[in-house]
């Protein structure tokens, strides 16, 4: 699997402690989420994010490394733009800013219509919602170095 790395995982020495095999892909571009810092860093909607794509199949590493159970960090699963022969698909780990303390907010859907419902949505389900609806997606940089 890939997975769009921004912050402590795109050191090697880091990766290295967590996973067993991977390798760096090449640099990537995350676009409809921003670079947000907090205790972690953490994503936020709108704008773009400048990362590594990681390949690696160790993802229940990745999971607890990242608190998924806990419900620090949500993987999402975005659209890969990369040249043929690559997956359609990477992994992105969003944290929760009120867990991280950071400085974000995550709207509930793109809508007015469901804007009542949107502060009844826990973290995960307005990530997800978010994501569907803002087409996220990662950009592998073919020309750049890893």
């Amino acid at each position: 699997m890939d997975v769009f790395v921004y912050g402590t995982l795109t050191e090697p020495e880091r990766a290295a402690e967590v996973l067993d095999s991977y390798v760096y892909v090449g640099s990537a571009t995350l676009f409809g989420l921003h670079l947000v810092e907090g205790r972690y860093p953490t994503l936020a909607p709108g704008g773009e994010t400048g990362g590594r794509l990681l390949r690696t199949d160790e993802l229940a590493a990745l999971d607890a490394y990242e608190s998924v159970e806990t419900g620090l960090y949500r993987r999402v699963s975005v659209p890969l733009d990369a040249p043929e022969g690559h997956p359609d698909e990477a992994a992105v780990y969003v944290g929760d800013p009120d867990r991280l303390d950071a400085d974000a907010t995550w709207p509930g859907g793109a809508d007015a219509s469901d804007a009542g419902t949107a502060a009844d949505l826990g973290f995960a389900a307005r990530v997800d919602r978010y994501v569907d609806r803002a087409a996220v997606r990662v950009g592998l940089n073919t020309r750049d170095p890893v």
